[in-house]
């Protein structure tokens, strides 16, 4: 029997291994009423077909390192890395960050992942939307947070064997292509590195092939999310916070929204290294019967384009 093109399997990317996170569940927060139990993450991110996740706020998921390798190794699943927050221009915070900083890491490690995505401060607060502090950080600022930068990625490296990603984010001091482009600039290869966010670049007006183009040596990760082109006009026009964005559906499953899914993949096909590419879509806050049947969908779209869950042996990328 033929077997029609309609029909045969895509070719599999080989250097591109797909997870998700508990964001893509209406994670943002370690402990929250809107949000699901993580057992509950757990059961339906198997259920969706996934094999991979980040682990998420750190408190969400069980801390302690024996217990988190059985809730997930007894579903089949492995980490791709963890996730937690810091502000790399608050000189009176660095203590205090570095050492939770190092628990996420310790977790993170012993979980077998090597990869910490390191998420920078909002300066708008996210439930209210109200400024904290200036979004324009000085030149000072911006020379600290290098520094800092590349301090804590060799802390992760050296002692952790884990890998420093920043991640662009909305209402942050790393959004736009220029703060993007700065950060990599003023921050040393070897130990600060990048989580390419691909709905928050296209959040801050960013162009992410461009970024994957020019330092793709510089990412072994991505968030992959798209955004709605007419919620990111009202995000400018009315000055909107991100969680309203949120709100509002600016995070839209693919191939809708922007950047182009599959135009992203093409590029990162193209990188010489293994990258995790994890889903993320904001759906903060959601009904939990919401984000499995979306999940669902964005992996088969995903397993479509090639993305797969297949990680290749002997190799764990290069940020």
């Amino acid at each position: 029997m033929t077997v029609s093109s309609s029909t045969a399997p895509p070719t599999v990317i080989g250097n591109l291994c797909l997870g998700s996170a508990p964001d893509s569940w209406g994670v943002w927060f370690p402990e929250d009423e809107h949000q699901v139990p993580y057992a509950r993450f757990l059961d339906e991110l198997v259920q969706a077909g996934y094999r991979w996740l980040e682990l998420g706020p750190y408190g969400y998921l069980p801390t302690e390192p024996e217990r988190l390798a059985d809730e997930v190794g007894s579903r089949g699943l492995r980490v791709s890395g963890g996730t937690t927050f810091g502000a790399l221009h608050r000189p009176h915070e660095w203590d205090d960050m570095v050492a939770h900083t190092r628990k996420v890491a310790e977790l993170t490690a012993a979980s077998g992942a090597h990869h910490l995505v390191f998420i920078p401060t909002m300066y708008r607060d996210e439930r209210t939307g109200e400024y904290t502090e200036s979004p324009e950080l000085t030149a000072e600022q911006w020379r600290d947070f290098g520094n800092r930068a590349d301090e804590l990625g060799r802390i992760l490296l050296e002692e952790y064997d884990v890998r420093l990603c920043l991640h662009p984010h909305a209402d942050s001091h790393i959004q736009t292509q220029r703060e993007i482009e700065r950060y990599l600039n003023e921050s040393d290869a070897r130990y600060a590195n990048l989580c390419l966010d691909t709905g928050h670049v296209a959040y801050g007006g960013g162009d992410c092939v461009d970024l994957i183009r020019r330092y793709a040596e510089r990412m072994g990760y991505v968030h992959i999310k798209q955004m709605d082109a007419d919620v990111l006009r009202q995000v400018r026009e009315e000055k909107l916070s991100f969680g309203e964005a949120v709100k509002r559906g600016v995070c839209v499953e693919p191939p809708a929204g922007v950047p182009n899914p599959a135009t992203v993949l093409d590029e990162l096909a193209a990188i010489d290294a293994e990258v995790f590419v994890i889903v993320e879509q904001d759906l903060y806050p959601c009904a939990p019967d919401v984000p499995l049947p979306i999940a669902v969908r964005t992996r088969e779209y995903l397993n479509s384009r090639g993305l797969a869950s297949v990680r290749r042996p002997a190799s764990r990328g290069r940020s």
